[in-house]
């Protein structure tokens, strides 16, 4: 039987394509209409929000382990969280976590060495855009990183919590964030980490000027090798 996979889910929409991603991706490795049995539990968003912009992590850490514990009881196997921002509180849930987790931007990591990306621009709130996530993560693995300038931090910031994770993805945001990218291959950028769960749903790869790593799908994807795996 497949491992049971929980999401802890933060903002509707970048769970939503993760779990959807797994219910119709599963079927390639199990079969027409099968995927592995899936349970999410996800707090109100605005307390999120509220840890983020006051920085305090050990509150993100908390919502996220209420979450884990919470799926534990429902019975997951693992864990995954398709948000990247709360992954900077990732030290202070990992050792107390009830059930073991993967991590975004360590998937994200090994699909740009799967691929021998050298440097990654890097797309995402504010937080973490600036913040350890990726930096630390990506320097792991010896792959160099961008990120947007300033103003274009800003603005990509507001972009996210004022519209797509609200679902409004409007085609002026896509022709912007489509800018920010080309800009990032004229610093050398080899490819380009959507590091908001969201911004998959208003950018597609043809629309993109370098390769995506959509971060939400590979979580989804990784969640689904590992609970398959013998």
């Amino acid at each position: 039987m497949p491992r049971h996979i929980g999401i802890v889910a933060c903002s509707a929409e970048g769970a939503a394509l993760c779990y959807r991603t797994i219910c119709l991706e599963g079927a390639e490795l199990l079969g027409p209409h099968a995927h592995p049995e899936v349970s999410m539990h996800g707090h109100n968003f605005a307390d999120y929000v509220k840890c983020i912009e006051a920085n305090d992590w050990a509150g993100v850490a908390e919502l996220m382990l209420s979450s884990a514990d919470k799926l534990a009881k429902a019975g997951a196997d693992f864990l995954i969280a398709p948000v990247n921002t709360v992954h900077q509180a990732f030290d202070l849930v990992e050792h107390r976590s009830p059930r073991p987790w993967l991590h975004i931007a360590i998937e994200v990591a090994n699909e740009a060495k799967r691929h021998g990306y050298k440097r990654l621009g890097v797309l995402g709130t504010r937080a973490l855009m600036e913040g350890p996530v990726y930096a630390e993560k990506l320097k792991a693995a010896g792959i160099d990183h961008r990120i947007p300038r300033a103003e274009q931090r800003g603005r990509i910031h507001r972009i996210i919590f004022d519209e797509l994770v609200q679902g409004v993805f409007l085609p002026q945001t896509q022709a912007y964030l489509t800018e920010v990218i080309r800009t990032m291959k004229d610093e050398g950028c080899d490819a380009v980490v959507l590091g908001c769960t969201e911004i998959p749903l208003v950018l597609t790869q043809e629309q993109s000027p370098l390769p995506m790593l959509d971060s939400t799908r590979l979580l989804a994807r990784a969640a689904l090798r590992k609970a398959v795996e013998s």
